[in-house]
């Protein structure tokens, strides 16, 4: 098993969940983050002022998967996040020591 971890342009979020659950993801879990990468923040100007951001929102997307189903799902999630322009994100893929339902009790990947 494991933990695709992807971050995300907050504005792709719609397009990646439908690209998702359209190759057969169940579930993912979604959370609003902060941060930066390479670009270090970013530069704004309000009423004339300049002044800089630090961190930039971004969203964090986690989906537990099977180990056959790694690569089509972050094919897909590159594929519909991509603007190709700096600050797309990153995806990262984790071992998943183990799963357990909390309701059945099921575990692995009949918990997935």
């Amino acid at each position: 098993m494991k933990l695709i971890m992807a971050i995300i342009q907050p504005h792709k979020l719609d397009t990646v969940r439908e690209a998702v659950t359209a190759i057969g993801v169940e579930g993912l879990t979604v959370s609003e983050v902060r941060g930066y990468g390479r670009q270090r923040g970013q530069t704004e100007v309000y009423r004339g002022t300049e002044y800089q951001i630090n961190y930039v929102p971004k969203i964090k997307l986690e989906i537990a998967v099977e180990d056959g189903a790694v690569e089509k799902i972050i094919e897909t999630i590159r594929d519909s996040a991509q603007t190709g322009k700096i600050g797309d994100g990153k995806i990262f893929v984790l071992d998943l020591g183990s799963a357990v339902r909390i309701r059945t009790g099921e575990t692995n990947e009949a918990a997935l």
